[in-house]
């Protein structure tokens, strides 16, 4: 299969809007940091993190400042998890995974699922994957401005139950799903897809200050 990011990269390429340097949350039951990609081609309404949608971060942060970091908590942190925004955007995120990977930590990502081909190429190299179904497949225009997320998101949701890697699959509660009749149809499409491990969310309004711009010490 010829690869499906746009050309192999450096990994100092990824734009990166901000790290989160501890967290219990994001890995389940593994201490972790967060790396924030820049940039989403998604448009919802609710997003928790909207500073992260442009392509350019008014505040990025320098990757060797990141691998500096890592490299201090090595034996201290469990995992890195890549969040956004959207990582699935960006061509250099495979070579950051790989680079993270060799440093001895378990990888994790967190994906709307906008990007099937790319997702099926990440599958191999992450440990754990956060996948956001927010609707029904039909119901995605509305709440994203794209017209094909929805059966993007359905086929990355088939691929991580069909793959076995550890996952959890989370719907955020809004008016496009909230209604009794929806969510059961949504559980039993997912059901239908195999055996997953799904949590419904409640819609948190960002107060802006989700992402950290900086890493201790510098």
């Amino acid at each position: 299969m010829l690869n499906p990011f746009p050309k192999p990269t450096d990994p100092s390429e990824l734009r990166v809007g901000g790290v989160t340097p501890l967290t219990t949350i994001d890995y389940p039951d593994h201490l972790s940091a967060v790396i924030y990609c820049q940039g989403c081609p998604l448009k919802c309404d609710y997003c928790h993190n909207p500073e992260l949608i442009p392509s350019e971060a008014t505040t990025p942060v320098p990757w060797h400042e990141i691998v500096s970091f890592l490299d201090q908590r090595q034996g201290l942190l469990d995992a890195v998890v890549f969040s956004g925004g959207e990582p699935t955007l960006q061509s250099a995120l495979p070579a950051a995974v790989n680079t993270i990977k060799k440093m001895g930590f378990l990888v994790g990502l967190h994906t709307a699922g906008p990007y099937p081909e790319r997702f099926a190429a990440l599958l191999p190299l992450v440990d754990w994957v956060g996948l956001d179904i927010k609707a029904l497949a039909e119901d995605y225009a509305a709440l994203t401005g794209s017209s094909k997320s929805g059966s993007a998101a359905w086929q990355c949701a088939e691929m991580l139950i069909e793959s076995g890697i550890p996952h959890q699959i989370r719907t955020t509660l809004h008016s496009l799903n909230s209604a009794p009749d929806k969510q059961r149809v949504l559980i039993k499409r997912l059901s239908t897809l195999g055996k997953t491990d799904h949590k419904w969310q409640t819609c948190r309004p960002s107060d802006g200050q989700n992402t950290g711009a900086s890493l201790p010490g510098n």
